[in-house]
């Protein structure tokens, strides 16, 4: 199954759903991939400036590793094709413009975005309005 390239299906296929977990973004200078895999990432991504691991706060307080930012993670809940174009360029248009940040990772199934946990709400309500567009 190769997903959606659509862009008007997609968007009005979206059932964006907001996952409860606190999550965080973490760097580990010389990291590499694997590392912490104790920790329980939900995604990681290899930089030259170190490992980035995207976990739950929880976690990244149990294994005492530092963080910034507190966000929420909203799947889109489209099977979207990893070729189609426009999606990630709608979703965050839309929360740009009310000063949300937007966080993309494209799994093979779906999309994932990962908004500052005090803004999440507004941000679920706002993607639940795009098939408007």
């Amino acid at each position: 199954m190769t997903g959606e390239t659509d862009l008007k299906t997609i968007l009005h296929s979206l059932s964006p759903h907001l996952h409860k977990d606190v999550y965080v973004f973490c760097t580990i200078a010389d990291g590499h991939y694997g590392d912490y895999a104790e920790a329980k990432p939900i995604a990681s991504f290899q930089e030259p400036e170190g490992l980035t691991l995207v976990l739950s706060q929880d976690c990244a307080d149990a294994h005492g590793l530092s963080y910034g930012g507190l966000f929420r993670c909203i799947s889109l809940q489209v099977h979207s094709s990893l070729e189609s174009v426009g999606l990630t360029a709608v979703v965050a248009g839309k929360l740009a413009a009310y000063e949300i940040s937007a966080n993309m990772i494209a799994g093979y199934y779906h999309d994932h975005l990962f908004v500052p946990d005090a803004r999440a709400i507004e941000a679920l309500d706002l993607l639940n309005n795009l098939h408007n567009l």
